[in-house]
């Protein structure tokens, strides 16, 4: 049995995985057969008309990162640097450092009122500007506003718990994080299954969302109700994080980055909703769902590790840093590798079945450039983790000119060649902008790390 334990750790030593890593992995795993379920059943229940409605509601929600603006990043970014002298005591309690207590606590209560006056604007302006879409774009018959109302309140109630996510995953409480939101993610899918079979429709999302949104606060309130009363709802007794002078100069970044990011990850649904119909925004939900679980596998390995990059990064620990990093990209690559194949072969096998589930999805080819262009993204996903656990944004000119390219290209191809036109111009803008954020992170490294250049990052790898 020692034998086995051994090389159990060894493995799991060598795929740079502790139990952060292991529970976000299990997550990730969990929603592979979830979404597969959750897909079949809207494949086999949903009309294709409800099946656009239902993916185009979600790239519009996407439009709630315009209210968060970056925030929940910089929370993490800043709050590991803080931790690197606290701690939780056995009832919960945060101790160490005064000043570092006092700093982190500022930044507590900042969040806790930018998100309870973003999650109010943003309810708002969604509400409005969806019915307003919905009704200019879809079937004037089609029941689709007061699910659409429900769901932004939801969503809005929902965005309010997010600086909780992000101080604990900053403050390292990354194990016990991963492990509540792989409840969060069973809870979310079982309702979601229970709803459409009992064929509630677009009340679906909202009753998804419901059920998420109370296995969170079940969780998180017994277990780090006193963290939360002493982060976020006390006033600092010593030095204070200032928005403007310590948080925006990363945030505004974050923020070009994030909204530049929807018209590369998000407007495909809406674009094609538009011009083609809701049955081809249904088509690209579904195979957009299903590619994007490359992105969920990468940050699997990456996201629970932030926090410990943000923490040698503030104990100038950086050779550690960087042997850790070349762990999580080798992973990150390989794993990603098969996944793309995989669906691809999926997708094709069930075009040459003809199986009826294949006309829910796009085409081989479609789904062909989709999977790697996402590939890429996962791939590179390490790398922007890792810069931005600095404390700095140097991606932004190129999250800028992503979401740039591929607004215009989703917008004129969409409009004229459909969802294959999307797709290739979505993988010439990925081979152009992956590139260089390799390019970004290597001179940055260099220039950050000048101290250790004696260590080339290959070195740093063994």
């Amino acid at each position: 049995m020692s034998a086995i334990n051994a090389l159990r750790l060894k493995v799991f030593h060598v795929l740079a995985i502790d139990r952060a890593v292991f529970f976000s992995i299990v997550g990730k795993i969990w929603t592979l057969p979830a979404g597969l379920i959750t897909t079949l059943l809207i494949a086999s229940v949903f009309s294709p008309e409800l099946q656009g409605y239902y993916y185009t509601f979600s790239s519009v929600l996407a439009l709630g990162a315009f209210a968060e603006l970056g925030l929940g990043v910089v929370l993490i970014n800043y709050a590991s640097h803080e931790w690197a002298k606290l701690a939780l005591d056995e009832d919960g309690r945060v101790i160490g450092d005064a000043d570092a207590l006092s700093r982190l606590t500022s930044l507590g209560q900042f969040a806790a009122t930018w998100y309870l006056i973003a999650a109010a604007i943003m309810t708002l302006v969604l509400t409005v500007g969806g019915l307003v879409f919905f009704a200019t774009a879809g079937d004037p018959a089609f029941p689709w506003r007061a699910p659409w109302i429900v769901l932004c309140v939801v969503t809005g109630l929902t965005l309010c718990l997010v600086p909780v996510w992000a101080l604990l995953e900053g403050c390292n409480q990354v194990s016990n994080v991963y492990t509540y939101r792989l409840i969060q993610s069973v809870a979310f899918s079982i309702a979601a299954w229970a709803a459409i079979y009992l064929d509630a429709g677009l009340w679906t999302a909202s009753i998804s969302g419901t059920a998420s949104l109370i296995a969170t606060i079940v969780m998180i309130g017994p277990r780090y109700g006193q963290f939360i009363r002493t982060i976020m709802l006390r006033q600092p007794k010593g030095p204070h994080l200032r928005w403007r002078m310590d948080i925006l100069p990363m945030q505004w970044r974050i923020a070009l980055s994030w909204v530049s990011g929807y018209f590369t990850f998000a407007l495909f649904n809406p674009v094609l909703f538009h011009y083609q119909g809701p049955v081809v925004a249904g088509q690209m939900g579904m195979t957009w769902a299903i590619t994007t679980v490359l992105m969920a596998v990468a940050h699997s390995w990456v996201a629970p590790k932030a926090p410990t990059f943000g923490i040698l990064i503030a104990q100038k620990k950086y050779i550690q840093l960087d042997r850790l990093f070349w762990r999580i990209i080798a992973v990150v690559f390989g794993v990603t590798a098969i996944g793309a194949l995989a669906i691809w072969a999926l997708v094709f096998v069930l075009n040459q079945l003809h199986h009826p589930f294949a006309a829910r999805m796009l085409s081989p080819v479609a789904t062909g450039y989709f999977a790697l262009a996402t590939f890429l993204v996962a791939v590179s996903l390490p790398m922007s983790i890792y810069l931005r656990a600095h404390k700095k944004e140097p991606l932004l000119a190129l999250s800028i000119l992503s979401g740039i390219l591929n607004g215009i290209t989703i917008v004129a191809l969409g409009k004229y060649y459909g969802a294959d036109g999307v797709a290739i111009g979505y993988l010439v803008v990925t081979a152009i902008v992956i590139p260089l954020v390799a390019l970004t992170w290597y001179r940055k490294r260099a220039e950050w790390h000048a101290d250790i250049e004696s260590v080339s990052p290959l070195q740093t790898a063994k």
